[in-house]
């Protein structure tokens, strides 16, 4: 029989798989959802194949990527809860935005057009090759809050090669006026956002996402901050990730959602 519950499409971010989202996929469909976790284009559908080809992955783009998951969810029978992580976040917003969905929940999402961004890769050349993180660099980025030896399994886990054109898409947002990073953060009719931030996150510091939420102060649709203090950039994948995914359930139940 096939699945009835309100769909969901999860979105992962840079450097990490699309099948890092399975124990959410598990638990949204335990309590009744009907859940997704698509790759990006050009991602192999395993980790071991993606880490094999990271040419397949090259320069793709914010605009692809939105792309990508605006065509999925077109072909779903009624619009989805968007739930996104990191680049993954950035994505959601933007098709909440443009009314793809009738909720998303951004977790430490990558900054929209309007934040002032971060420092990101030194070689430029990088924009058209997909990259990956060292042990050392997924440490700093994703799992500076857990353990070393957390650290080093989640790397061995579900570590793989990412565009690195929506880095610099990003950084260069706030000087073009049509930045794929543009959010339309002023609609009035779009669904409840929740916006979730790791204190400890070392790749979109709390100060990112609050930042974010500044953004849609035009806006009087619902839009949400929920902030886990002691968490970094892997709560989504690590040992603690059911809190954070409990609290999207519970977030989740407290709206009224219509398709």
């Amino acid at each position: 029989m096939a699945p009835t519950g309100t769909p969901v499409v999860f979105i992962h971010g840079l450097w990490l798989g699309a099948s890092s989202w399975q124990p959410w996929v598990d638990l949204f469909t335990a309590r009744g959802y009907s859940p997704m976790a698509p790759t990006w284009p050009g991602e192999s559908e395993s980790i071991e194949l993606a880490r094999s080809h990271p040419e397949d992955a090259a320069g793709f783009g914010i605009d692809e990527v939105a792309g990508h998951f605006a065509a999925i969810i077109e072909k779903l029978d009624r619009p989805p809860i968007i739930i996104g992580h990191s680049f993954g976040g950035m994505i959601a917003e933007k098709l909440l935005g443009e009314n793809y969905g009738i909720a998303a929940i951004a977790i430490d999402a990558a900054q929209i057009k309007g934040v002032l961004p971060l420092p990101v890769f030194k070689n430029p050349a990088n924009a058209h090759r997909a990259v990956s993180l060292s042990a050392d660099e997924f440490h700093y980025g994703f799992g500076n809050a857990v353990s070393p030896e957390e650290s080093e399994a989640l790397w061995e886990a579900w570590n793989i090669p990412s565009p690195g054109k929506p880095l610099f898409e990003a950084a260069g947002a706030n000087f073009s006026h049509n930045s794929p990073a543009k959010v339309n953060t002023e609609n009035q009719a779009r669904g409840p956002l929740l916006l979730i931030m790791g204190g400890k996150d070392h790749t979109v510091p709390e100060a990112i996402t609050k930042a974010t939420l500044k953004q849609y102060k035009d806006s009087s649709a619902i839009t949400d901050l929920v902030e886990f203090a002691d968490r970094g950039h892997s709560l989504t994948i690590d040992s603690g990730w059911r809190e954070v995914a409990e609290e999207c359930l519970t977030w989740l139940d407290s709206q009224t959602l219509t398709a």
